[in-house]
Order: C-alpha cells, then structure tokens, then sequence
C-alpha cells in the first residue's frame, strides 16, 4: 500500500497530485520552441497518421469519458472522425472498422478485460492501435502498435481522479501532434496551446484551493439522494465523470446529462430536491463558446424559475452565473479544449467530501474493483 502523505486518504491524496501529474505527462512532450509535440512512443509514421480516415476510441468507465473529451479535441484540431465505444460492447457489435483506421484503447490499468479484447478485435480487422495507459510495459501496452503512457504515478483509490486528467492531458497531445502532422495546425496555434499545456499545472493548484468551499457544499448536500450534473459539447463527459465519482464513493444516485437535452424529459424532475450542477464556464477568445455560454445563463435562470438548487462550474470572475446560481465554484480562464482538465477537479472533491460526510470507505467502495480483469 502506497503511502498517504499525511492525507486521510488515498482518494484525496491523488487529487492533489494532479498538478504533478499533468506536469509529468506533458513537459517532456513538448516544446515551446520548436512548437511541437513529440510522442515518439506511438510508432505510427506520418504517412498513416495523415491518410486516416477515421479514429476510434475504445474505453470503459472514467477512461471511456476521457474518450469522450477526446473526440472534441481530435476533430476540432486534426479535422478526423471520431467514434467513441465502450469496450463491453466493442466486440459485440461487428465493428465496421479495417485498413486506414486508428484505434484508441484507454486503460488507466492497461489490463482492462473487455479493452483488451476491443484491442485483439482491432487488431484482427486490420485496424492500427495506440493505448493509453499508466502502467508501464502492461498488457494493452505491449499488444498496441504504440502507446501513449501518462506519467500520474501509482493510483490506489478505486476511483480514478489522476490517471483520468493525465488521460485527457495525453488525448490533447495527441490531438496537437495529429492536427500538426496533417498540417491542420498552425505553428503559431501550436505555440499557444503548447504555452496553456505548461500553464496547466499551477491553474490545476489554483483549483484545488476550492477544497475548503467543495466540503463546505457537501455538508449542505450530503444528505440528498439524486443529483444531475450538465455540461454541452466538450463538458459533457466532466458531467458524466462528476456523476459517476459521486455515484463511485458516495453511493448517490446522480446523472451525467447533456444540458440541452434537459428540455427533452430530465426538465420534469428538476425543482428543489434534486440540486443542479452545471458546467457554465467559458472561454471568450472561442465564439462558440460564447454562444453555449448564453444557452447555459438561459438554463439556469430556467431552473431558478422552476425553485432548481443550483451548483455552478464558472469562470474566474463570471458575476453573471454567480448571481445566478446558488453556490458557484470558479475556474481559471483556459482554452475551450483545456477547460475540462481544470473542472474535473471540483467535481471530484465534491464526490470526495460527500463519501466523508456520509461516514464511507471512500478508496474502496463497495463491489468495486481497481481493475476490472474479468468481463
């Protein structure tokens, strides 16, 4: 067993280790120089990478969200479709991929059974593939054609919060370096994205300083039962992670939604029981962000209307959500594609004070398991 550090545990621990996570993953990838980012483990020449036709992305869990945040990235900055699957039901589906095709396989643990069975089954159509993993040197990793490691560290909590920032940090990566090598990325864009990967680390410490206001927040909430978490575009799957980690150690029922369909049925359910968390940051520089921005003021003065309790993720010094919204919590500006690397981690220390609160083993929550090995 690792050691704590001081922390009561290892949940909380590894959420404050995130800035060095990211740090480890990112700094020796990329140079602010040269404008580029090196990922000399993927073992792929340029010449696939720039005739595919298509990327898939195959995970489960946390990582399979990961996936999710990484399909924004990819087809914003290398212009490729992406599908994302879980990987329980890759291998049932008859995928229709081959020849001209990448495969993405996302494990925290790199011996995730069904994900190594999605691997074996892109494999044998014919598909090229690239893990990403935290374990050095371990199944899925070996078997792939190249891997993307992230450097997080031993993760002992059941439920991820490291590995999964690292994850998106890594899925960035390769976004940049993809979009670069089919010439969809300028050296000057690369530049600055390169400049806001290195910044993550200090804005990543400047978020953790939430941690006193999430423990405050689950004191007031500990003792409801449902939760809906929101996000459109890139911040849904932060929502859909926010509502399984409180679902992983606090064991409340909670729902990661995307925030337009809340219209299309969730809409009913929302009145003062059932408290709202909705991401409403936004970044200035991106018009469509701006535009989700307005949509997202627009929902919550809906739920307000309908006596909603909510819980906003804003952007540094947004008075506008946070004379809105009952409690908001604020993020450091950030690019539209890096933003949900930074909200992830109030999310966490939420589900993480909830588990204290409510008196449980938070790194080993019931029926659960590190790695799942068996399908």
């Amino acid at each position: 067993m690792a050691d704590q550090g001081g922390f009561p545990h290892h949940m909380i621990k590894e959420i404050f280790e995130q800035a060095r996570a990211l740090h480890d993953t990112i700094v020796p990838r990329v140079s602010l120089d040269e404008a580029a980012v090196q990922l000399r483990e993927v073992r792929i020449n340029p010449e696939e990478l720039r005739a595919l036709r298509r990327i898939n992305i195959v995970a489960s869990g946390t990582s399979r969200h990961a996936g999710m945040a990484g399909q924004y990235m990819i087809l914003e900055l290398a212009g490729v479709q992406v599908d994302v699957d879980y990987a329980s039901e890759f291998e049932y589906s008859n995928p229709l991929i081959g020849p001209g095709e990448l495969t993405i396989l996302i494990t925290q643990s790199g011996e995730t059974a069904d994900t190594t069975a999605a691997l074996r089954e892109a494999k044998s159509k014919g598909s090229r593939t690239i893990a990403i993993s935290n374990v050095v040197d371990s199944t899925i990793a070996r078997e792939a054609d190249g891997v993307i490691y992230t450097h997080a560290g031993p993760e002992i909590s059941i439920a991820s919060t490291k590995a999964f920032s690292a994850q998106m940090a890594a899925l960035f990566l390769f976004a940049l370096h993809l979009g670069q090598t089919r010439n969809k990325v300028s050296r000057d864009l690369a530049r600055n994205y390169i400049r806001e990967l290195l910044a993550l680390p200090d804005k990543t410490n400047a978020v953790l300083r939430c941690a006193a206001e999430c423990e405050r927040l689950a004191d007031k909430y500990h003792q409801v039962e449902d939760f809906l978490f929101l996000g459109r575009a890139i911040h849904y799957p932060i929502a859909m992670d926010g509502a399984l980690k409180l679902k992983e150690v606090s064991y409340v029922h909670a729902e990661g939604y995307p925030t337009g369909e809340t219209k299309h049925g969730p809409n009913a359910l929302i009145d003062e029981a059932l408290p709202v968390v909705i991401i409403a940051t936004c970044d200035r520089n991106d018009p469509a962000s701006v535009v989700r921005y307005e949509q997202n003021v627009s929902n919550i003065k809906g739920f307000k209307k309908q006596s909603g309790r909510v819980i906003a993720l804003a952007s540094e010094g947004d008075s506008e959500v946070s004379g809105l919204a009952d409690h908001t919590i604020f993020i450091p500006d950030a690019p539209e594609l890096l933003l949900p690397i930074l909200e992830i981690v109030p999310l966490q220390l939420f589900a993480y004070y909830m588990a204290v609160r409510r008196g449980l083993d938070v790194d080993r929550p019931r029926n659960l398991v590190k790695s799942v090995t068996l399908e």
